[in-house]
């Protein structure tokens, strides 16, 4: 992660760019699976903790997109771990190709131009890494575009990457860690975009569809079309029992949301542009989501497909690179390309029911207006009324950082910046920078 620097905010636009107007929702019955030609099923992976956990922390149909699986021993010789290695080139932040982190954000995972790394966040240290020998030349390559974890078990999925991936890009390589090589795999027609995993679902993301396979078996289970899908944006549940999967739908600015224990399918027409990033609650229950203007952020009720919230990053147009719900669901943080870290306080009755509503609040004030000029407030805006966040933290301004909650109360992990910083609940405002690694240098120079 990189250095932070302060950088002053930016002011008010006084011509914000207009807010989407409010959304609608569709909904249609799961479709059925067709099932692309595969080969013979391989064993079911043996999945075990080989990752310590942290001390606070739970782990609590185009036929150019056709699948095949495999279970064939990887021919690529096994790699050596690097963890000290002396002599042995260390990567740049030039050659990251891919960060991650799993799914109770305990851990993030790197992949670079040489193979990839698994890291902890609290305390800060880097657990493993594979350097994978380059495919067929021997070279010291080994891009590696993709790394899924599947929270602190041996099991990982894997995509090539880069100018020299060490795997094609189009296949889904799944790594056992314990033995070193990889156990199986599922190859398609065209790149793959992404990969999700739970521990009984493995979710692959292509540019325009999204295969849905059995962990156990590796059995097609569900094939989604959805709109052109570049960043691969796909998120699901972790919850056990309740598995529910978030995706673009196939109209611009739309989410689909499948439910699979009800058997049901969610459209929610959440902004007027594309979706350029979304965020699923680890149970599953609210969705939030950003387009390609990047200036609000909305939250939904996944069940229902309702609008819960509305917050604004800012005035100006940015990239939104992550979103990330705090384990209560009272907080949610949002990252882009304009170098802020924002924190907003969630309003969200978040009960038993599937109906989850707004919190009454109070109606917002109106910046440097006196109470004799209060009739101009139906006048001004939707910008001058809007949920700002409550704490804020400035780094490099262009630079790509993606955010979750630490397992600490009220802290924020930063993977970019490679560090943690502290929030206050009640008074907000910036945030107090707390430590700051660079995972690609050794520990002797941190």
């Amino acid at each position: 992660m990189a250095t932070p620097a302060a950088a002053p905010p930016a002011p008010p636009n006084p011509n914000p760019v207009p807010d989407d107007p409010p959304p609608q929702q569709e909904e249609e019955a799961t479709e059925p699976v067709q099932e692309p030609e595969t080969s013979s099923s391989p064993p079911p992976p043996v999945l075990t903790t080989s990752i310590e956990p942290t001390p606070s922390g739970d782990e609590g149909s185009e036929s150019d997109d056709s699948s095949s699986v495999s279970s064939a021993a990887s021919s690529a010789p096994a790699p050596a771990a690097a963890g000290g290695a002396a002599g042995r080139p260390l990567p740049a932040a030039k050659d990251l190709l891919h960060i991650s982190f799993n799914q109770d954000y305990g851990c993030f995972a790197a992949g670079t131009k040489s193979g990839f790394r698994i890291y902890n966040c609290d305390p800060f240290r880097e657990i493993f890494r594979r350097d994978l020998a380059a495919e067929g030349d021997g070279s010291g390559g080994g891009g590696i575009g993709v790394v899924e974890m599947l929270f602190r078990c041996n099991i990982l999925a894997l995509v090539g990457g880069g100018d020299n991936p060490h795997y094609p890009p189009n296949k889904v390589m799944i790594w056992d860690d314990h033995q070193s090589r990889c156990i199986g795999e599922l190859s398609f027609r065209s790149p793959v975009r992404g990969v999700r995993l739970r521990r009984d679902r493995i979710i692959v993301v292509l540019e325009n569809k999204i295969f849905v396979y059995n962990f156990a078996d590796l059995k097609l289970v569900h094939q989604i079309e959805t709109a052109p899908n570049p960043k691969g944006l796909c998120a699901v549940s972790q919850q056990p029992g309740s598995i529910v999967l978030v995706c673009p739908g196939a109209q611009k600015g739309q989410v689909r949301v499948e439910h699979y224990g009800a058997r049901k399918t969610k459209f929610i027409n959440a902004h007027t542009s594309r979706v350029a990033c979304f965020a699923l609650s680890q149970d599953g229950r609210l969705i939030a989501t950003a387009s390609t203007k990047g200036t609000l952020v909305r939250i939904y009720n996944a069940a229902e497909g309702n609008l819960l919230q509305e917050v604004r990053r800012g005035a100006d147009r940015a990239e939104i690179y992550s979103l990330a719900f705090s384990n209560n669901l009272q907080y949610l943080s949002v990252s882009s390309d304009k170098g802020t870290i924002h924190v907003f306080n969630l309003k969200i009755n978040v009960g038993s029911t599937t109906n989850d509503k707004p919190m009454p609040a109070p109606d917002p004030e109106i910046p440097h207006i006196s109470p004799p000029l209060s009739f101009i407030k139906g006048v001004l805006p939707k910008y001058f009324h809007s949920e700002w966040s409550v704490a804020q933290f400035r780094l490099h301004e262009g630079e790509q950082y993606i955010v979750a909650f630490g397992h600490e109360k009220n802290t924020v992990a930063v993977v970019g910046m490679d560090g943690r910083c502290q929030f206050d609940p009640v008074n907000g405002g910036e945030m107090l920078q707390l430590e700051c690694y660079n995972f690609l240098k050794p520990s002797d120079q941190q």
